[in-house]
């Protein structure tokens, strides 16, 4: 049985300077709630949820921000101390029922995400204004000179954008879709404890995810087209430790760097290089006050 597994990638992706940011009219929800949190709880969540919903959990200020404009957190500039440490809990609806997107954070805007920017300048008196710097960035190019990729990665039967639309054609509808038999795939990124499986999309979408993972910029310039499949394994940079209660992680330290899994594992590398990328720089924010 394939079962389609369908991952909201919550690190936004990264935008470069040639990626205008969204001129859409403002968005705004019909219904919303802000209130801090103060539970002391670590864990996060937060996403679009069916009905035109967003819900965040405990969700610092800085990750409501890199979401609402998809952004990774380096392209921010100016945010206090707090939007790091003070954590909300936002419960909001649009209305009626727009369609999310396949991959949430991809560079598909979601309108709750074009909501939540209305949101926050509401509340948090957040204003913010776009400048291009010339930065360090990372290239994704081929490894070989002949273009022959590595042992793990393949192209991908399935289109999830495809998929998603149907679902989302047959829910409206009433109806449920049926898995077909054969693989079992990964719609988008998946990144667990030194372990990325990604399916079924482009590989510049590789490229936004590995911004998270390396702190810059990554733009694809592979020149591979279609969607692809793969699994990357690899010891990240810093291992965190399991929670209190859960079992240990189970990550080889002797493994090969993210750099080096890429390259040996998928025939692809990261090329240093500069770019202009798109600053989002904020020129005024404060602390809401509870609903």
């Amino acid at each position: 049985m394939r079962r389609l597994i369908f991952v909201f990638v919550m690190a936004a992706g990264a935008r470069l300077a040639g990626q205008v940011p969204d001129a859409q009219a403002p968005i705004s929800f019909e219904a919303a709630s802000v209130r801090p949190n103060t539970s002391g709880d670590s864990s996060t969540s937060v996403g679009p949820q069916p009905g035109g919903r967003f819900i965040a959990t405990n969700a610092p200020f800085a990750l409501l921000l890199t979401l609402a404009y998809q952004l990774q957190p380096f392209q921010i500039q100016g945010a206090p101390g707090w939007t790091r440490t003070d954590r909300f809990d936002i419960v909001a609806k649009l209305e009626g029922d727009p369609p999310t997107p396949a991959i949430f954070g991809s560079t598909q805007t979601d309108p709750r995400m074009l909501a939540l920017r209305t949101l926050l300048a509401e509340r948090f008196k957040l204003a913010v204004h776009w400048e291009t710097q010339e930065l360090p960035i990372y290239a994704l190019v081929l490894a070989r000179p002949d273009g022959k990729l590595g042992p793990n990665i393949h192209r991908s039967v399935v289109d999830c954008a495809a998929v998603a639309a149907a679902r989302s054609a047959a829910a409206k509808e009433g109806r449920t879709t049926t898995p077909t038999t054969g693989d079992r795939f990964i719609c988008g990124l998946r990144n667990n404890a030194g372990r990325m499986q990604f399916g079924g999309n482009p590989i510049s979408f590789f490229a936004n995810g590995l911004a998270n993972q390396v702190a810059r910029v990554v733009i694809d310039r592979t020149g591979l087209t279609g969607n692809w499949d793969f699994e990357l394994t690899f010891t990240p940079e810093r291992i965190r430790q399991a929670p209190p209660g859960a079992p240990p992680v189970d990550i080889d330290p002797n493994g090969p760097s993210l750099f080096t899994a890429i390259q040996e594992q998928l025939g692809l590398r990261l090329e240093s290089t500069k770019g202009p990328v798109n600053m989002l720089v904020i020129d005024h924010i404060e602390q809401p006050s509870p609903d």
